[in-house]
């Protein structure tokens, strides 16, 4: 016979609740370590990306052609001799930097996907078809430099290519039709200085225009970006590859894209650009564009660039990107379960520990990890599929133990599953995720409030 003695209270439904909550919080920690493990797993991505295409070229930036003028200036220093300022007068040499009036570029990314392992990562073969016409501009007399203090013979055509180990032979450069030898180095700022140059004769430049036709060959990979500094430049980019992502300071005017590759077509003038067609500085390349990378579409500046038009070729689907934003709603998975089982707990008169409460928990974590093992293998939906059927089946069938009954469990099991879908849709529709996430949330919200109109929160319970 059991006396009142022996009868043990039971929590209230509110105390019920807070050890719910407090469960939950605690599973957090599990939750960001699997976060950060998908960060650092991206990590290892990167740098295996890199180990791959060591030697091929890297992501490119193409600058060029400029002329590079050397000119005598005269430099004027007051200096201290014997307690006395004296002036004196110096005749130095600086470089003056001049753009073309017009420039024409055109080019096909012939490309391909190199792996190791689980990794892989897209490069590119390209040649660079241009033609380049320099004159002097007619207020050229208002930069204050005489004609006669340019030596036009010692010139130089300089073009930038910020990974010069990625370039190719059959390279070919023609001033006014005739070939020209080229020379390692000298590149341009916008480069690092990574380039190669041509000494060439400009003498006839003070009243006949320059010609140059080029052909640059190149390897890289991921992404080619061209920085435009002539009056008008026109760039014409094609490649058979269908994901490409163009960003930078300026976008195409014209682009097609589909299954079959991409075209586009650039139109940028110097007016937009902002910056003159001569340059007295060469250590400068006009005004530098604010940093614009926390902006959308945008990637971060070239260090020294004013401005940029890129082409990357983006991978249809970024894994860890995926994975990483599936790991954040993992409250929603938490919650949305242990709100079912706590619905059995206060209004089905079932008993469910903390203990069981934190092993369906560690359950729910376990997703992510099988997510991001099976992504890495079978790429993102197909491993969404598996990892959720396993932790699916293993939660369904720990809830038939836990509440006693196959019915009990399935109603779970029925929750899990749209969950997981409805999860998934958040992913694919990253437009809606908050409207859609939020949704989810009242409507959670509203169906514990009605369940619960009539418990009394604070009532102990014996047994």
């Amino acid at each position: 016979m059991t006396t009142d003695s022996e009868i043990k209270p039971e929590r209230s439904p509110a105390a019920k609740f807070l050890l719910v909550l407090a469960v939950g919080f605690i599973l957090a920690i599990p939750l960001f370590s699997v976060w950060l493990l998908t960060s650092d797993r991206q990590s290892q991505s990167q740098t295996a990306q890199a180990s791959i295409v060591t030697g091929w070229g890297g992501p490119q930036v193409f600058a060029g052609p400029r002329i590079v003028l050397p000119y005598r200036a005269r430099v004027t220093e007051t200096v201290e001799d014997g307690g006395k300022s004296v002036t004196r007068t110096n005749l130095v040499t600086r470089e003056l930097v001049l753009s073309p009036k017009t420039l024409t570029l055109s080019n096909a990314l012939t490309t391909e996907v190199k792996r190791r392992a689980i990794y892989e990562v897209a490069v590119y073969d390209t040649a660079i078809k241009g033609k380049a016409v320099f004159t002097l501009p007619d207020d050229f007399a208002r930069f204050g430099v005489p004609l006669d203090q340019i030596d036009f013979a010692r010139a130089e055509l300089r073009f930038g290519l910020s990974d010069a180990r990625g370039l190719s032979g059959n390279n070919r450069v023609a001033v006014d039709g005739k070939p020209v030898s080229l020379q390692p180095g000298k590149g341009l700022n916008e480069t690092s200085g990574s380039g190669f140059f041509a000494w060439v004769d400009a003498g006839t430049l003070p009243s006949t225009p320059i010609a140059v036709d080029f052909t640059v060959r190149f390897k890289g990979n991921q992404s080619l970006t061209v920085v435009p500094h002539a009056g008008q430049t026109d760039w014409t980019v094609t490649s058979k590859w269908p994901h490409p992502s163009f960003v930078g300071t300026f976008i195409p005017v014209k682009r097609t894209i589909s299954d079959a590759g991409f075209t586009a077509n650039y139109d940028i003038t110097n007016l937009a650009l902002g910056t003159s067609l001569v340059n007295l500085d060469a250590s400068t390349v006009g005004p530098v564009m604010p940093d614009l990378s926390g902006q959308a579409n945008m990637t971060p500046p070239v260090p020294g660039v004013s401005a940029t038009a890129t082409v990357n070729l983006v991978q249809p689907v970024d894994i860890y990107d995926q994975v990483s934003r599936a790991t954040k709603y993992g409250f929603l998975f938490i919650g949305f379960t242990f709100v079912a089982f706590l619905m059995f707990d206060l209004i089905g008169g079932l008993q469910i520990s903390a203990v069981q409460y934190i092993l369906i928990g560690g359950g729910l974590i376990l997703f992510f990890v099988l997510l991001l093992a099976f992504a890495e293998i079978i790429g993102f939906a197909l491993a969404y599929v598996v990892a959720s059927g396993a932790i699916l089946g293993l939660i369904t069938a720990y809830a038939a133990s836990a509440l006693g009954s196959w019915r009990r469990a399935g109603i779970i099991g029925g929750l899990l599953a749209a969950l997981y879908g409805a999860i998934y849709i958040l992913l694919s529709l990253e437009a809606y995720a908050l409207l859609i996430g939020s949704l989810l949330l009242f409507a959670a919200l509203a169906g514990v409030m009605y369940l619960t109109r009539n418990l009394d929160w604070s009532r102990t319970l014996r047994r």
